[in-house]
């Protein structure tokens, strides 16, 4: 006969957002189960930020999410800011520095971040099981129960919480997949179109053959899309365009659509070429552009805009037709690198049937939905990790106070 055993708290799930949950979950001494397939907790965590781990951004905010409900998001955000998080990082000890844009990263390894979580998750007495894998997931009258398979022998679990942290589709090789999906359509919880985000984007041959002598190649740019830009590295690849700009864009990018690429941002384009004219027009218009952009590119820009001579020779109408190549490339994608190296997945659990204030299903008692695998996506610079610690914050919360009160 199999063997059932019972815990207060099940989360399925040990990345960032699940690590967070089950610590807070634990800390009032409920008997908490956190479960994960791979061998190691946290591996997302692990690769992130070049090994470093961009672990929060000092400008998050609701803003800075996509979501079918922009709203959703600011609960949880505002109930456990990136500057809680900051507080918990510095607490242990653990140095860390802003890179750009507010992005904050460990001066050592992202392994000190992992650390903190278990350590965390162990001083509040929760347990891990890892090279677990779960089989069913069943509603039981007084909670649910579940199956699973660990070192080679089957268990039923019970519980009267299951927290849902199994992520999104991204990076399968690090074992993603649509688990967490599947629970909640069993539940009864729709779900947004998931896509691939923050990820590099793609171009037919007729596109990218005339740049792929560009490839290595970054420049600073504004790129846009649906009515949302992005001032970063666009870098140059031998099968399309990456780099943070393309990365950030990808997210508000849809199929069939274009992007636009500012390579001259900020403004006065049109009065630096005239600069340039006065100052260095005896050249070509090539070498006066490989002034202010990589020789490669400002040679493309110059043959996409038709030009020939010096620049000196060009009449006005002629630099506002540089201007225009320059600042207002567009460009059409035929799609993304995919799941494969995208950073995280757009869409999800629908928000629509889950509390912003505890991510408990509003349908079914005790289920919960936390971090990537709900359709909330945060902009690159460590603002999904902030996701993933609020709303584990939050959930845990809500998870610790129904422990309480089912003991009392």
């Amino acid at each position: 006969m199999t063997p059932t055993q019972r815990f207060d708290a099940v989360i399925l799930g040990a990345g960032a957002a699940g690590l967070f949950c089950a610590a807070e979950a634990a800390a009032t001494g409920g008997r908490v189960l956190l479960i994960d397939h791979a061998r190691a907790p946290g591996e997302k965590i692990r690769i992130s930020g070049g090994g470093r781990c961009n672990f929060t951004n000092m400008g998050c905010g609701p803003h800075a999410f996509i979501s079918e409900n922009p709203h959703f998001a600011k609960s949880a955000l505002s109930r456990y800011t990136q500057w809680d998080f900051i507080d918990l990082v510095a607490g242990a000890g653990i140095a860390y520095h802003e890179k750009t844009l507010g992005q904050l990263f460990c001066d050592g390894s992202a392994r000190e971040i992992i650390r903190l979580l278990t350590d965390r998750l162990a001083a509040a007495g929760g347990t891990l099981w890892l090279s677990a894998e779960v089989g069913s997931v069943d509603k039981v009258p007084d909670g649910f129960r579940l199956q699973i398979t660990r070192d080679g022998r089957e268990c039923l679990i019970e519980t009267t919480q299951l927290v849902i942290a199994t992520g999104g589709k991204s990076i399968p090789k690090m074992g993603a997949s649509d688990f967490g999906y599947r629970i909640a359509r069993q539940f009864g919880h729709e779900i947004v179109e998931t896509r691939p985000a923050l990820v590099p984007l793609t171009f037919g041959d007729g596109t990218i053959e005339p740049l792929r002598d560009m490839a290595g190649i970054s420049a600073d740019v504004s790129v846009s899309a649906n009515g949302q830009s992005f001032r970063e590295a666009l870098l140059f690849t031998h099968r399309g365009l990456s780099g943070p700009a393309i990365l950030q864009i990808s997210s508000y990018w849809r199929p069939g659509q274009a992007i636009t690429v500012d390579l001259m941002p900020g403004g006065g384009a049109r009065e630096q070429l005239r600069d340039l004219r006065q100052s260095s027009g005896a050249r070509s218009v090539g070498r006066s552009l490989a002034s202010i952009l990589p020789q490669k590119l400002a040679r493309h820009l110059v043959g996409r805009a038709g030009l020939t001579g010096n620049l000196a020779d060009q009449s006005d109408a002629d630099l506002q037709h540089l201007v225009t190549a320059a600042t207002a490339w567009k460009l059409w994608p035929t799609g993304t690198e995919g799941y494969r190296t995208a950073e995280v997945t757009a869409g999800g659990v629908d928000t629509g049937g889950v509390s912003s204030r505890t991510m408990q299903s509003t349908t079914i008692q005790g289920l919960y939905f936390i971090g990537e695998v709900l359709d909330v996506t945060g902009w690159l610079g460590g603002y999904n990790f902030q996701w993933a610690w609020s709303s584990g914050w939050a959930a845990g919360q809500a998870v610790a106070e129904r422990i309480t009160s089912l003991r009392t």
